[in-house]
């Protein structure tokens, strides 16, 4: 069974991302959705920054971010095709709850940058490990969206970043396991 979560380690032993396509609703209502994004807070954070932010977009805001990323995509990509735009629209209005993560690094700390967009990860994993613990699949795309700027304009500014697009909801299929690395080929061990 993927995403049991029976006991905290069977969760993290067999947690699986749901396809943003194929999660529907109903999705976190308001209260679980606050205790998910207060577990995602909860992360190793040098200097106690909290660099990163999350955005909720919600369902009758759909429309206007899909116009924001076709707009976009139009601006920077003039020769995207029609199918490209219209995925893009379809992009938008994946699963019933979407979160937008983004990395707000504070330029002016000690605090190396590259730790704070860490942090930043883990944050935007700990938000999939806790909707999988509430019963609910989440997906966490990227993808050209992520790397616009005129996107991330949307939600902030430089140099924040957006980290991902994380769609929740309910799985309408079984979720399907996919192949996982090898560990003899990423483990090793130091010799000194």
């Amino acid at each position: 069974m993927l995403n049991d979560s029976s006991t905290p380690l069977l969760l993290l032993a067999t947690r699986r991302s749901g396809k943003p396509r194929d999660l529907v609703a109903p999705g976190p209502d308001a209260a679980q959705l606050d205790t998910i994004l207060q577990i995602a807070a909860r992360v190793p954070d040098h200097g106690k920054l909290a660099p990163w932010r999350f955005v909720i977009v919600a369902p009758e805001q759909r429309a206007a971010l899909a116009r924001v990323i076709t707009d976009a995509c139009r601006a920077e990509r003039p020769h995207a095709s029609a199918k490209e735009l219209e995925s893009l629209e379809q992009f938008a209005h994946q699963a019933p709850t979407l979160v937008v993560v983004l990395s707000s690094p504070r330029i002016d700390s000690p605090i190396p940058l590259w730790e704070q967009q860490l942090s930043a990860g883990a944050a935007a994993m700990n938000l999939l490990q806790a909707t999988h613990a509430l019963g609910f699949a989440g997906g966490w795309l990227t993808g050209w969206a992520s790397a616009s700027d005129a996107v991330r304009d949307a939600f902030g500014a430089a140099p924040e970043r957006i980290v991902g697009f994380f769609f929740l909801g309910t799985p309408a299929k079984q979720l399907e396991e996919r192949p996982r690395p090898d560990t003899s080929k990423i483990i090793s061990h130091w010799k000194g």
